[in-house]
């Protein structure tokens, strides 16, 4: 009698390509073709953190209410979140270099609109034209790395595409510190043109188009409004719970209408051939285990950034400075991930990485309760240095697993799929961490936010970090055997 496995083994589907169209290109295009989208990933990423540190600057420029300047965030995310889910459908019927390149040229322009931006309505007008060009930026970067490389180079190809994704959270406070005492909060902005051209003159020269021969078929025009919808209205919701920026019974009436639009974009879902976001993706087994387990370390993950700056400020004492330095050892722990990965899962494959190196990335996070003002400061970055290899591992994992059994002509479909996601679970780690020091502040009646109070917000997304590994226990012991190279016995 067969053991029964505890997901279902995915249908062939008709469109797949055979295995001998893999593409075939050498390991230094490769690494340029990673490196390229990953310096867009990079400018995205540094200019979302980089710019919180310049709103007070920003609010005594325009003579607003520092609370008010929040704006200039959401504008963004929000702006960010309705446009992802079109962006697989751009790049098959506009093609994904033409689209790749146009969305870095409008996330450059927009940039210099928003230095340039003489009040708060036109620096919000402008992040919402830079979200436009960021939604369309990222995915369509990562499917053009997707399609350019096969199975085999996978691994490598995500390595050198994850560390911008880890780097430019913990470089953008200490770099937006620089900025702002030294020269203008406008700097803060300009910083994105020079990587922007250079980013556009390299995808001219070294990225080849890739697109569907069907064009993408036709733009599900009804699904990109009640996603769009859902979407603006649940990160509005994340962004202003428990933050006093508007009324609560208005945060609750955003959560319910996100939720309204979720429900009926998912039955107009069901019955579209070419749902703008396709959750029939979910029955591939390691979509949908990076899916909910990756969605559950990205909320860990996404606390990060948010919580060890300032404990390391409020708690401790530090400067913006200094905390950010300290923050960026986790940087070099993400950087000497790259050339392990594809040794350690070739030699554990992905089940066994993902479930072991999670629990290991998830106690390092908890760890970060354990920090006090007198710790060496050896000690405090040996910690993250370590944590930031497990996370930047995990990572990879993650991102790799995801797209090993989808068939290439769904590349574009899944790539809107998990970009969505992903962009949803990053923002709800910040919103748990908030929540959670919140909490323990009304609990223990604290003014302010304590070290305790920190270590109990590190405690909790540690947790969170760790419920992911019996998820990644369910695949399949040869779960992506043909992009680790791993045999199971």
């Amino acid at each position: 009698m067969r053991a029964s496995t505890p997901f279902p083994r995915p249908k062939p589907l008709p469109d797949a390509l055979p295995p001998d169209l893999e593409p075939v290109i050498s390991t230094g295009k490769m690494r340029l073709t990673a490196a390229i989208v990953g310096g867009a990933l990079f400018m995205q990423n540094i200019d979302s953190t980089v710019i919180a540190t310049g709103l007070p600057a920003m609010a005594k420029s325009f003579h607003a209410d520092p609370l008010h300047m929040s704006v200039a965030l959401t504008s963004y995310l929000i702006s960010l979140s309705v446009f992802i889910p079109a962006s697989g459908w751009a790049a098959d019927h506009f093609g994904a270099k033409t689209v790749f390149r146009a969305a870095i040229f409008i996330f450059t322009i927009a940039s210099v609109f928003c230095g340039l931006a003489p009040s708060l309505p036109i620096l919000v007008a402008a992040r919402i034209l830079q979200g436009l060009g960021g939604a369309m930026m990222v995915p369509v970067g990562r499917l053009v790395l997707l399609r350019s490389v096969s199975k085999a180079q996978m691994v490598a190809a995500m390595s050198w595409l994850t560390i911008p994704a880890i780097i430019g959270p913990i470089l953008g406070p200490p770099l937006g510190g620089f900025i702002v005492t030294y020269l203008n909060w406008r700097w803060v902005f300009d910083i994105n043109v020079p990587i922007g051209i250079v980013g556009a003159v390299m995808v001219t020269l070294f990225i080849s188009d890739v697109r569907e021969a069907d064009g993408g078929g036709r733009l599900d025009i009804l699904g990109l409004l009640l996603s769009g919808f859902a979407m603006a209205a649940l990160m509005a919701g994340f962004e202003t719970v428990g933050r006093g920026i508007i009324p609560f019974p208005y945060t609750l009436a955003a959560f319910a209408a996100g939720l309204a639009a979720c429900a009926l974009y998912a039955r107009h879902a069901a019955g579209h051939p070419h749902p703008v976001l396709d959750f029939s993706l979910m029955r591939i087994p390691t979509f949908a285990s990076s899916v909910i387990a990756g969605s559950l370390f990205r909320i860990a993950v996404g606390a990060m950034p948010f919580l060890l700056p300032l404990m390391l400020q409020i708690g401790f004492g530090d400067s913006a400075l200094k905390s950010g330095l300290t923050t960026f050892t986790a940087a070099a722990g993400a950087l000497a991930m790259k050339p392990a990965a594809q040794p350690i899962l070739r030699r554990f494959g992905f089940r066994t990485a993902l479930v072991w190196n999670g629990i290991l990335a998830a106690v390092f996070i908890a760890l970060c309760a354990a920090f006090s003002p007198a710790w060496p400061s050896l000690l405090l970055n040996a910690v993250l240095l370590v944590g930031g290899f497990f996370r930047s591992l995990q990572f990879t994992a993650f991102n790799t697993i995801a797209y090993g059994d989808v068939p290439r002509p769904k590349m574009s479909a899944a790539t809107s799929l998990y970009s969505t996601i992903q962009q949803l679970t990053l923002t709800l780690g910040i919103v748990i961490g908030a929540a959670s020091l919140e909490v323990t502040e009304s609990l223990r009646h604290h003014p302010h936010a304590e070290v305790s109070d920190f270590s109990l917000a590190f405690i909790l997304v540690g947790l969170i970090a760790a419920t992911a590994a019996p998820i990644c226990a369910r695949l399949p012991p040869n779960a992506g055997e043909a992009l680790s190279g791993h045999h199971a016995a």
